[in-house]
């Protein structure tokens, strides 16, 4: 008697499961290497992104090819060893948050070089990770370039992606915030410059902590600080945030 198929169609999400396959490293390797683009390189590099590793592909591409790639923690660990700009991006998209370790985050958080595997890194992985309010406080205090910037990076993604998380968790950062806003760092004050501008569009009750907060370093005497301050200012008070927040 033959087999019975059932007609029942196949759903959305079960298709995209199937079309996923586990990749060995070297094979995800390759097909990098096959869609290598170096003319692209100078107009990364014009952004301030390391291209010292890099292969030339386009955040698209990087993203398509991760797709494809059944999420595997191992796996992960093996494209990040292998030190390429691309692979490395890779391995934030396709390894699992709660299999990520603490020593794991050490380790990778050393290897930022660039502000995209940073911000990457940090908002498709690290943030979903138990170590994450940790490692904020802790990275904060750190004089290596990008991992203070991965400290606050961290802030600006939570603001973003934890929607369970209170507010009043954020007014903590506050503090943590004024501290850095002296680090004239182009990598860490910006970072810093984004965290305050997230946690005060995330809601009406912590807008006027934040935009308070920007104020003042609007009025510093150091410049870093006034940079920060005034840019996020000018977006807290712009009419399109007012009114998004139910303030205006």
């Amino acid at each position: 008697m033959g087999h019975l198929i059932s007609s029942r169609p196949i759903g959305k999400k079960r298709l995209a499961h199937m079309a996923r396959t586990i990749h060995t490293a070297n094979e995800i390797i390759a097909k990098l290497k096959q869609l290598k683009n170096p003319k692209t390189l100078a107009g990364k590099a014009h952004f301030g992104i390391n291209v010292s590793k890099a292969l030339g592909l386009s955040m698209p591409q990087i993203r398509g090819i991760a797709k494809q790639i059944t999420k595997d923690h191992a796996l992960a660990e093996a494209m990040w060893q292998a030190d390429i700009h691309e692979t490395r991006l890779i391995a934030s998209m396709i390894d699992i948050p709660h299999e990520v370790t603490e020593d794991q985050m050490e380790r990778w958080v050393v290897g930022f070089n660039s502000w995209d595997i940073c911000d990457q890194t940090c908002g498709e992985l690290f943030d979903r990770t138990p170590f994450t309010k940790q490692k904020i406080h802790q990275w904060a205090l750190r004089d290596e370039e990008f991992v203070k910037r991965a400290a606050f990076a961290l802030i600006a993604w939570q603001a973003v992606h934890n929607k369970k998380m209170p507010n009043d968790e954020f007014l903590k950062y506050l503090p943590v915030i004024e501290k850095a806003s002296s680090d004239p760092r182009n990598f860490v004050k910006k970072a810093v410059n984004w965290a305050l501008r997230q946690i005060g569009k995330r809601s009406a009750n912590l807008h006027p902590h934040a935009l308070a907060l920007a104020k003042n370093l609007a009025s510093s005497s150091d410049k870093t600080a006034r940079w920060i301050g005034k840019d996020a200012v000018k977006e807290l008070t712009a009419e399109k945030q007012l009114k998004r927040l139910g303030l205006s």
